[in-house]
């Protein structure tokens, strides 16, 4: 049994237009469009899923290669939570926005204006800009020549000094690992 090319074709316009409907700023419009690509996926899952076959507890040791594949059957499943959750939380994002705009459109903020604008600039403009200075980099830390520094680097010398008694990897006289006292 071949998969039928119009399930290939439903799938790739329930994505292709997910995809064109995620990309509006409006939250609804984006709902929609992750609806269409969880629908997709589970058809996606639905091809996959091949020739249709006996559920393996029905069947015996024999029947063992007409069973059908129970993975595609989890991931859909999972596909399916997921969408729901997503969609419930999109749903309650659309709710809230309302409630405090009157709308569910995406605005512009300083960050993507800002953003916008330093993507126009030249990338000579750039360069010159972010580049660190030796008083930048001196000062990356607030530790430098401090007794209260959060690390101690310890030498090799120092592990003798330690009065712990935990394990280590050192053999010790009978050949087995452990403690070396």
């Amino acid at each position: 049994m071949s998969v039928s090319v119009v399930l290939i074709v439903v799938m790739a316009a329930l994505f292709a237009c997910g995809v064109y409907a995620m990309l509006e700023r409006s939250l609804t419009r984006v709902l929609i469009g992750f609806l269409l690509l969880g629908n997709g996926a589970n058809l996606l899952l639905l091809i996959v899923l091949g020739k249709p076959g006996v559920a393996p507890f029905f069947g015996s040791a024999e029947d063992a290669a007409s069973f059908s594949d129970p993975l595609p059957q989890a991931l859909s499943l999972t596909a399916i939570v997921i969408t729901f959750a997503v969609s419930a939380f999109l749903l309650a994002l659309i709710y809230r926005s309302w409630q405090l705009g009157q709308a569910d459109t995406v605005e512009d903020d300083e960050a993507d204006v800002a953003l916008r604008e330093r993507a126009a600039e030249p990338a000579d403009a750039l360069e010159t800009e972010d580049e660190i200075t030796e008083q930048d980099d001196d000062a990356t830390t607030d530790f430098v020549d401090s007794e209260v520094a959060p690390i101690t680097v310890l030498s090799s010398l120092d592990f003798d000094a330690l009065a712990d008694d935990a394990p280590t990897d050192r053999p010790t006289g009978d050949g087995r690992r452990g403690d070396d006292s």
